[in-house]
Order: structure tokens, then sequence, then C-alpha cells
């Protein structure tokens, strides 16, 4: 079980993620101190895990007979054809194979969700006007668990066409007991808000607390177990996966590194009681009851350190767009039009010289649907609150209101400037002969913390 902070909202108060880590009297750590499980770093990798050593086939993936009895199954997110560096795959070796279930049941239609958001949909509303909601309202009465507290908010497309998304909001006061949901539609990009998520998935446990995003992949079962009141966002996308931006002039780093997306390890629970099985397809609800069901096997869901999100911006004069905040987006078959960009504005420095310094009134092609964690943002109204929601249509003008443009306008200029020298000179090379080796200093502490970790992994091995 996770560990209480004992301030809840010690990570806001960094400017970044490496403050904590600032003058390297600490050791490294990838996630917060009260996530209770370990992960793989990557983006786009091939991972490999199991909860019992030597369980997984070498050389084949589904043998005659696989160790302890288990039974191969394989999930496909893409065509079996598909070129290699698309193709999506994943073996699972599990108790029980998914197919063993009792049938589907329909639900009734949840009247706050949608998923059919074509113009002949009359619950569908088109509006070029700015619009906001205020945050939603965390249930106080009854069990709401992350499933049942689903509400739409916007979206484009449908589902059944394969391209399109959705956005939503999650309200929950419970957790998920003796049931798991399955998105068949397309990919649910959670970003909680308020409340941690405790995120059981068939390729392992995500912790994932606000500040943190993470996404579950079309087709995969999860579970989410919450600790009280809980709210989030949903970015859900139809045809298509997340990918990370291009960097082209940033050259090799910036933004988000493939390295702090985090994969679920193996780990196995096997409950031989009754489950039902929520399927979202098409936007409508379905059951189905499985007699017993392993939920965790084997590893492929992402969280994102979203605090590691390395911000870019000018240095000079002039806002850069706002692509320089992209996490991930998720392309379209229009190559100049993404299906949807997921951007962070987490804190920065803000030091062009003479330049305004809210966003300068602007119209984009694109529309934009904004949620915010915590703090205040500028450029929305001030009905902007943590766990609300802003949006601007497409081609729309939008910008500050007068008293912020006046008040920015103001501003003083940057009190400190790199200079230029004009005149050439060439780098003694005997200027690098006094670094010192501090590394040797700390041989004593480094060789017992690798004794340490020898000695855990002898331990592990009886």
């Amino acid at each position: 079980m996770p560990t209480k902070l004992e301030d809840p909202k010690e990570y806001q108060k960094i400017f970044h993620w490496a403050e904590t880590q600032k003058d390297g009297a600490i050791p490294s750590f990838g996630v917060r101190k009260n996530d209770p499980y370990e992960y793989q770093p990557g983006f786009g990798n091939h991972f490999e895990s199991e909860a019992v050593p030597g369980t997984i086939p070498k050389g084949q993936n589904s043998p005659r007979v696989v160790r302890f009895g288990l039974y191969a199954e394989q999930m496909t997110g893409t065509a079996f054809v598909a070129p290699r560096h698309q193709n999506k795959k994943a073996w699972l070796y599990r108790a029980r194979p998914a197919v063993a279930h009792q049938g589907f049941t329909d639900l009734p239609d949840n009247e706050d969700t949608e998923s059919n958001y074509l113009l002949n949909n009359k619950r569908v509303h088109v509006s070029p006007t700015q619009l906001a909601w205020l945050p939603f309202d965390i249930p106080t009465e009854g069990e709401i668990d992350f499933i049942s507290g689903l509400k739409s908010i916007a979206g484009s497309g449908d589902p059944t066409l394969r391209e399109g998304l959705a956005v939503h909001t999650f309200l929950a006061n419970a957790s998920m007991k003796k049931r798991a949901a399955v998105n068949s539609d397309g990919d649910f990009l959670i970003v909680p808000q308020e409340g941690a998520l405790d995120i059981q998935t068939e390729f392992g446990p995500l912790y994932v607390q606000p500040g943190e995003i993470c996404v579950i992949q079309r087709g995969q079962r999860f579970k989410v177990n919450v600790e009280g009141p809980t709210r989030g966002y949903i970015l859900e996308i139809w045809g298509s996966n997340f990918e990370l931006p291009e960097l082209g002039p940033l050259g090799a780093n910036g933004l988000a590194n493939p390295r702090d997306f985090l994969h679920p390890i193996a780990k196995y629970e096997i409950e031989k009681e009754p489950w039902e099985i929520i399927y979202k397809l098409g936007g409508k609800f379905f059951k189905e009851h499985a007699e017993s069901f392993s939920l965790r096997c084997r590893g492929m869901a992402w969280q994102l350190r979203s605090v590691q999100f390395v911000n870019v911006g000018s240095i000079s004069v002039d806002h850069i767009d706002p692509s320089i905040f992209c996490v991930m987006t998720a392309p379209s078959r229009d190559p100049a039009a993404p299906l949807a960009d997921f951007l962070i504005f987490s804190p920065r420095w803000d030091v062009a010289s003479h330049t305004y310094r809210p966003p300068y009134y602007h119209r984009n092609g694109a529309s934009e649907l904004m949620g915010l964690i915590y703090g205040e943002y500028a450029g929305r109204s001030d009905e902007f609150q943590p766990g609300g929601v802003s949006f601007e249509c497409g081609f729309v003008p939008h910008g500050v209101a007068y008293e912020e443009f006046k008040a920015a306008s103001a501003q003083p200029p940057p009190e400190m400037q790199i200079s230029k020298v004009k005149k050439k000179h060439e780098h003694d090379p005997k200027m690098w002969d006094n670094l010192v080796d501090n590394f040797s200093e700390h041989q004593e502490e480094v060789e017992k913390i690798l004794a340490e970790g020898v000695k855990k992994v002898n331990l592990n091995g009886r």
C-alpha cells in the first residue's frame, strides 16, 4: 500500500523535478517517494517482465505446454502485417484466458457520457463561443467508482469511424470492487487532478498522482482503486495511438524524453470469485461475468512523470508556438493536422526581452480544451479553477482581458542577459587541469551501496 505524504502538495511547491536533486546530496529517484510500485522506463520499447522467474517461454511464444500450466494469450493492437516499427502486440501467460466468460449483457445508457460527435446527433451542441466549466462536484452519497463517474465534455468524430476524440471528466469516491473495465473504442489518457489512482492493469500496477499522467491502451483490462474523493480528466482518442513529438530544431534533448515514461512490472493476483467486466464499444456499455479473474500478468501501459517534462522557450524575443509544450501527439490521416496533441504547461522561466508575456491574441486552426491541475493559469477567466475546463473553438479569436494586457505591457524587461563578445580567442587546455575527482571521495559509500545491492539479489535468489 502507498504511504501517505506528510504534505500532499509537496511536489507542487518545487519549480522542477530537478529541485529535489539539485545539490547531489541525495540519491536520484524516478518516482515520488510514496509510490509503492516498481517500473521499467522507456517509450515505444519492447518490454518483458515475469512475476515468477523462468515462466516466459524462450524461442517461441506458444509452446505445447507453458510452465505452471498457464495459457498463452496474444493481444494485438495493429494488423498482423503492419510494418515492424508500427506493429503492436503483446503475449500474456495467464491462469485463465480472457475468453473464459459467460457472455455479454447490455447495460443501460449512461446519459452523462457521449461518443458520437457527428452533427446528426441531436445531443451534440456545436458553438463557436468560448466556454468554461467550473469543477464538477465529487459525489458524496453512494459508491461511485471510476467507470460510474464518467462525464463527457466535448469531442469530435465517432469511434466506429476509427477517427476522432472525446474529453471526459471522472468523479469517484469508491474503488472498483470485483469489477474491471475495457475500452474497445480507443486509448485513455488519464490525468488525475485530485486524489491518487491505484490502477491495476493486465500488465502490472501503476500508481498515478496529480502531476502525472497515464495511458491505458485500447483493449486492455484495468481496475481503478481510489483512496478518497477523486477527480480528473480523460482524453480518449479513436483510430490512432500516442507518440512522442519530433524534436526538429530543438536537437537531441527537450520536451518529454522516452526514459521519463514508466511501464509496469508483472505481478500476479488470482481471485477465485465472480468478477464483472465492463466493455465500452461504440460508446455503449456492456458487461460480462467471469468466474475468476487474473488481472495482472505482463507489461504494456504508461505512466509519465510529467514534472520531469523539459520546458523549451525563447531566450531572446517573442513567444515560441505552444507546440514546445507538447508531451505526446496522436497522428491523423492529415500530416499537417494531428488527431490530438497533449500539452503540459508547467512552471517555467519567462525571460524574453521586450516581449509581451501573456499569450498573444490569436486564432488557431486547432480547438483548445484545457484542464487545470493546480495553481493559476493566466489567460483564462477568473472562474478557471483546478478541476475546471476551458474551451476555445478553432479559428475563434481569444486572449486576455484588457486589464491583464495593460499590466503585462508595463512589465519591466529582464534584469539579466547573456552578453555578446566580439573578440575571438582560443581556450588554453590547461584550464581543465585542476578538475577534481570528487567521485573517489565517495568510494567507501559507493562500495557499501553496491555490496548491499548484491546481498539483496542473493537473498531474493534463494
